[in-house]
């Protein structure tokens, strides 16, 4: 059977090269629009906010295409799908007419109790039917493209019956869903669990990757930890060189969440973002981004939903 999401990803535009919204480089993000192609921002922080939150959301939205990349789905968890939070996060999506949407292939809920922390799944047989059953459902409710992204974690889950890339492609074709392919997770597994992150790209589902991100790890202890509050390292910007060499993306994405440098030294790395995917022809099509200021939901003086996330 044809995959209903290869035919989505074919008709959605390139968006470009975007950036993780966050409150301390707000300004900046806004100020540097011609170097910025798109935001993404986590949908948990705007679901029915009012206040500052609100503003920033409509500020973004005035300049910017915005992508949603969650943190609660819990996609492989036991507990029951949470419609409440679905609800408002589609109602989220629609007002800023995202193209795609993502979360975390992981679980972030036992018995309705949120951990804060995404934790990786066994890759079992078992995991694999629950967890694509899960996807169509949300997919169905949702009726929007859906990406899943691979996390970085530091054991492996007891009960593992498969290789982590396998379990993935497992899930991303059984469920037709999208990949987010986060290449400094792979590289910071890579590291900590010994394997070769060029030969575990290569055994993914390469065709389902519709967007990538890339950030900066640190080393703590015997461990590299994803932070997420460094500058990308070498071998992260390689291993996108590979993986643009072999696939067409749809967005490439630059993550930091923390230790905030100079914005200089954030657009000097999306300057290289733009420049390896121009080497790969990557983007040729016009894409969203000729939609700034266009077609934009005016959000402000919305009364909140009484769904809570």
């Amino acid at each position: 059977m044809a995959s209903e999401f290869l035919k989505q990803k074919a008709q959605i535009n390139p968006l470009g090269i975007g950036l993780g919204l966050r409150r301390e480089m707000a300004e900046e993000t806004f100020a540097h629009s011609s170097e910025i192609d798109w935001v993404e921002i986590a949908p948990e922080n705007y679901m029915d906010t009012g206040g500052e939150a609100r503003q920033r959301l409509e500020e973004t939205l005035e300049r910017y295409p915005l992508i949603s990349h969650g943190l609660n789905l819990s996609i492989g968890s036991t507990d029951e799908l949470n419609f409440d939070y679905l609800r408002c996060l589609k109602k989220l999506l629609d007002e800023m007419k995202s193209p795609w949407w993502s979360d975390h292939l992981c679980f972030t809920s036992v018995e309705n109790l949120y951990i804060q922390d995404l934790l990786p799944l066994p890759f079992s047989k078992e995991a694999v039917k629950h967890i694509v059953e899960r996807i169509k459902r949300v997919q169905d409710f949702m009726q929007r493209p859906f990406l899943l992204e691979n996390i970085s974690f530091y054991m492996y889950m007891p009960g593992n019956e498969m290789p982590e890339t396998e379990f993935i492609r497992e899930i991303v074709e059984k469920a037709d869903c999208g990949l987010l392919l986060d290449v400094n997770n792979v590289i910071v597994n890579s590291i900590n669990h010994k394997f070769d992150p060029y030969e575990f790209v290569k055994e993914l589902p390469l065709e389902h990757v519709l967007q990538i991100h890339v950030a900066g790890h640190k080393k703590i202890g015997d461990y590299i930890i994803d932070t997420h509050g460094a500058a990308v390292i070498d071998p992260v910007f390689e291993l996108l060189d590979f993986v643009l060499q072999k696939t067409d993306v749809r967005g490439i994405m630059l993550e930091r969440d923390q230790n905030f440098p100079d914005f200089a030294e954030i657009l000097q790395e999306l300057k290289r973002l733009r420049e390896i995917a121009a080497k790969n022809k990557q983007f040729q099509s016009p894409g969203k981004v000729e939609m700034r200021g266009l077609q934009r939901t005016n959000l402000r003086g919305k009364e909140p939903s009484a769904l809570t996330a």
